[in-house]
C-alpha cells in the first residue's frame, strides 16, 4: 500500500500553521547521501586502476567528471582502505595561491591585537595551517624541534590531501602547487621557520577538476590522470544497493522504471545535468514516497513532479521536466 504522502512530506504548511497543531512531528532528517561512509564507495575497474599507478609513482592524480560523479569522495575512500585516517581538504578559490595550500596569516587580526592588548603578540599566534602544511607538520615525530609550538599529534602519520577544483585558481597556482610539493618543503615567512616532511610519509595527492577551463600542460604532464565517466544503469544499480542498502524499499521493476526515467531526463538536454549524487537523492525519495514511476497512482504524479527539484537545478531546467511530464500524463 502506498504511503501517506502527507505523513512523510507535508511537514512545512506555508500557512503558519504549527506542525505541533496539525498532530504531525518532525521526523529525522535523512542522512546526506553525500556524507555516505567512504567504506560504501564504489571505484570503477580505470578509477582502481589510476589509484594505484598513482601511488605507486608517487605522483598526484587528477580527476575530472561531472560534478556528482564522486571525484571529491575518492579523497575519502582512499584515506579510508589506507587506514590514513580523514583526508585533509583545501577548497580552492579564485584568489587562492600556492602558500595557501600550507598556513595562512592573519596580518588584520595581528595588528589588532597588536595595538588593543598589552601582551606581546608573536606572529605563530596567528598563523593557521593549512591542508598540505598539516601533512607535512604530521610526518614529523611529536617533539621534533621543526614543530611550531603547540601543534600536538600523537605520533608521525601519512595523510592523503585533497586539492578541490583546482581549475577555479588563477591559471599559474596548478604549476605553483606541483613545484611545491615535488619540493616537499615550505617556509612561513612570518616566523622564517622551515619545514621539511618525513620522505617516507610523502603525502598522497588528489587533485579534482570541473573542467571549467585549460589546466596548464606542464602541470598535466606531472599527473595520474583519470576521466570519471557517469555510470551506466547497471552501475547505477550497484552504486544505489551499496549507498542505500539492499532493502531500500525499493523492487527491481521499480528501481528499472527509475533508471530509465533518469536515463530519459539526462537525454533531453538539459543545462546543467543531474549526476550519480542527485539520482541516489533522488530515488531515495521515491523510494520513501514508494513511488514507481512507470505506474503511478491517483495523487502521486504530483509527488513525482516536485521530485524533479532534486534533479533540476535551474528554473529553466525544472520547468522543463515538469512540462514534459504533464504532456506525458495528457497522453496516458
Amino acid at each position: 500500500m502506498p504511503r501517506d504522502m502527507n505523513a512523510d512530506f507535508h511537514l512545512y504548511s506555508g500557512n503558519g500553521l504549527p506542525l505541533a497543531d496539525r498532530g504531525g512531528a518532525l521526523p529525522g532528517f535523512i542522512p546526506s547521501i553525500a556524507a555516505a561512509h567512504p567504506g560504501l564507495y564504489l571505484a570503477d575497474d580505470g578509477l582502481r586502476d589510476a589509484v594505484n599507478v598513482a601511488l605507486a609513482l608517487g605522483q598526484p592524480l587528477l580527476l575530472t567528471g561531472e560534478p556528482g560523479t564522486g571525484k571529491t569522495q575518492l579523497a575519502a575512500s582512499l584515506a579510508h582502505e589506507l587506514g590514513l585516517g580523514e583526508p585533509l581538504v583545501f577548497n580552492v578559490k579564485t584568489t587562492s595561491t600556492a602558500h595557501d595550500l600550507f598556513y595562512r596569516y592573519d596580518s588584520l587580526r595581528h595588528f589588532h591585537a597588536s595595538q588593543f592588548e598589552r601582551t606581546e603578540q608573536k606572529a605563530e599566534d596567528f598563523i593557521t595551517y593549512e591542508a598540505l602544511g598539516l601533512a607535512i607538520l604530521r610526518t614529523l615525530p611529536p617533539g621534533d624541534p621543526q614543530l611550531p609550538p603547540d601543534f600536538a599529534h600523537a605520533q608521525s602519520v601519512r595523510s592523503v590531501v585533497l586539492i578541490d577544483e583546482i581549475d577555479k585558481a588563477p591559471r599559474d597556482l596548478p604549476n605553483d602547487v606541483l613545484n611545491e610539493f615535488e619540493a616537499m618543503t615550505f617556509t612561513v615567512k612570518e616566523t622564517g621557520r622551515s619545514f621539511r616532511p618525513d620522505p617516507a610519509l610523502r603525502p598522497i595527492l588528489v587533485i579534482t577538476s570541473n573542467s571549467e577551463k585549460h589546466l596548464p600542460d606542464a602541470f598535466l604532464r606531472r599527473c595520474v590522470f583519470y576521466h570519471i565517466p557517469f555510470p551506466d544503469a547497471a552501475r547505477l544499480r550497484q552504486i544505489v544497493d551499496a549507498r542505500l542498502g539492499t532493502d531500500h524499499a525499493f523492487s527491481p521493476s521499480k528501481l528499472d522504471a527509475a533508471l530509465a526515467h533518469f536515463a530519459a531526463i539526462r537525454d533531453l538536454g538539459l543545462k546543467k545535468q543531474p549526476a550519480t549524487a542527485e539520482f541516489l537523492a533522488w530515488v531515495h525519495v521515491l523510494a520513501r514516497l514508494d513511488l514507481d514511476v512507470s505506474s503511478l497512482q491517483n495523487g502521486q504524479r504530483e509527488a513525482l513532479l516536485f521530485s524533479y527539484s532534486i534533479l533540476a537545478k535551474t528554473k529553466e531546467d525544472l520547468d522543463l521536466l515538469r512540462s514534459r511530464a504533464a504532456s506525458g500524463a495528457q497522453n496516458e
